[in-house]
């Protein structure tokens, strides 16, 4: 009898322990589980002046060895494009890539005269050197039209490309040339 006893206290004291140990063991992994779930929601680092007046641009430049438009990112500060938005981003492009895989096309020493806006169009005024792209390559002008066009089009107001020279139409770039759906 007495031996039952202690049986019968000692499972009772296990289930107790058992159970306990349950309860236990679900309250830990729920203050864990809170506790995941508030650091989720704790901020990160928070956006300094200089990283919220950036944006990235996508200039069209030729790669050397497939010799097709491809963009190259660019980080660029607001303030430099705000202004003159279409000026600026010409002016990488006449700067050239910074990717060795690619290729500039806008001929060396040319110089964007004046850019402005009629309607959704931008016109741009471009020194008589841009009259010497590469004309030995029979899609050497297109590539020109075409990284000038994808690169100003990226901007919300501008749908079409003119192109002068020293303020003047001129027959190679009469027409007003506009984004080409692939």
């Amino acid at each position: 009898m007495k031996n039952k006893k202690i049986i019968v206290i000692f499972g009772c004291l296990l289930i107790i322990i058992l159970i306990g140990g349950f309860f236990a063991i679900s309250y830990v992994k729920n203050k864990k589980e809170e506790e995941n779930i508030a650091s989720e929601y704790t901020p990160q680092e928070e956006i300094s002046d200089e990283q919220a007046r950036q944006t990235i641009v996508s200039l069209y430049f030729q790669s050397k060895e497939t010799k097709e438009l491809v963009p190259e990112a660019r980080l660029i500060d607001i303030k430099e494009i705000i202004n003159d938005p279409c000026d600026k981003l010409v002016q990488l492009l006449i700067d050239g890539p910074k990717n060795e895989k690619e290729e500039g096309i806008i001929p060396e020493n040319t110089k964007l005269n004046k850019s402005y806006m009629d309607d959704d169009c931008v016109i741009l005024d471009f020194s008589n050197e841009l009259l010497n792209y590469n004309k030995t390559d029979e899609k050497g002008k297109e590539t020109l039209i075409n990284s000038l066009v994808n690169t100003l089009t990226q901007l919300t107001e501008v749908n079409k490309v003119k192109i002068l020279i020293d303020g003047n139409e001129n027959e190679e770039f009469n027409e007003i040339y506009s984004l080409k759906n692939k």
